[in-house]
């Protein structure tokens, strides 16, 4: 599937970490993101049934550069819609890349009202991250990678955002290894879908405040809880620290770039008091990392 569209299979890479820690790193794809797997396939897939001049998305980022990439491929506007003060590496790369950048709304849910209403008023089509259900079965494919790559691998721990990457690979990897352990990861600071999952219905949270803002979502969406219910085994919190010092690890020992919500399960996997039994996969979702936060990870000393 991905390959189809110009993009070849990443890499499956031991970590330096612990024996039996393997990295998918998502974040060699273009745009420096997982995000580019689901934007192409969703948009190609309703180009074919309608005539789409204009794509439009709320984002903190990395699927806006993703919607950005597609929409280059197809030759089309993009428009896309922004928090304020967003990552700065990630709307530069959307700029790059042709597409128009709006700031509007505090968070990621305000900056999705502002896309829906500037869709409602131009007629532009909405590729939203958390509710085009072709965006998960993209981002899935990477559960056919690893399993092609590591039949007996026993668990896969996901960084969770809008839980589209998490609901396709735990579809994909459980369709094909029923037995698979699949592990959610969010920020301690941003828990919307961790609550939502340990209570079996959608939890809020006034802030999403965190240096992963890949992860940053405060309003889950009620089908999106049901499928992780049914599908993910556990999911953990991890703490700014905690991620902090993973972009550390991850790039002193493996030499592996990520952002935050891609080093959030190698935080996950490191806090665990129990290691996962057999081969586990951390899925490096994205590098694109500010300066300053990539600073303050370097700096970090010993413990």
């Amino acid at each position: 599937m991905v390959e189809s569209f110009g993009i070849r299979p990443t890499r499956l890479i031991p970590s330096a970490v612990a024996p039996d820690l393997f990295l998918k790193l998502e974040c060699e794809l273009p745009t420096g993101s997982f995000k580019v797997r689901g934007a192409l396939y969703a948009l190609a897939a309703h180009m074919q049934r309608r005539t789409i001049r204009e794509v439009v998305t709320a984002s903190t980022g990395n699927h806006g550069a993703a919607v950005a990439y597609a929409a280059k491929q197809h030759g089309i506007a993009a428009t896309i819609f922004l928090p304020r003060n967003p990552n700065p590496v990630k709307a530069q790369t959307i700029a790059r890349l042709g597409a128009r950048l709006e700031e509007s709304g505090a968070d990621l849910s305000d900056t999705r009202r502002a896309a829906d209403r500037y869709a409602e008023r131009t007629g532009a089509f909405v590729l939203d991250d958390a509710t085009v259900p072709e965006i998960p079965i993209g981002a899935g494919s990477m559960a056919a990678e690893i399993l092609d790559d590591m039949p007996d691998a026993r668990t896969i721990i996901v960084p969770v955002g809008d839980s589209a990457l998490i609901r396709g690979v735990a579809a994909a990897a459980k369709a094909r290894q029923p037995g698979v352990r699949i592990v959610g990861v969010q920020a301690e600071r941003a828990p919307s879908y961790y609550l939502s999952w340990r209570k079996g219905s959608v939890v809020t949270t006034e802030t999403a405040d965190t240096i992963a803002d890949g992860l940053a979502t405060r309003n889950p969406v009620a089908g999106n809880v049901a499928d992780i219910r049914g599908l993910v085994d556990d999911m953990v919190l991890v703490s700014e620290d905690a991620m902090l010092r993973a972009i550390h690890t991850l790039l002193f020992e493996d030499h592996i770039v990520a952002e935050p919500s891609g080093a959030a399960p190698l935080a996950a996997y490191l806090g665990m008091a129990q290691k996962p039994s057999g081969r586990a996969v951390l899925i490096v979702t994205g590098s694109n990392i500010p300066a300053d936060v990539l600073r303050r990870a370097v700096d970090l000393r010993p413990r």
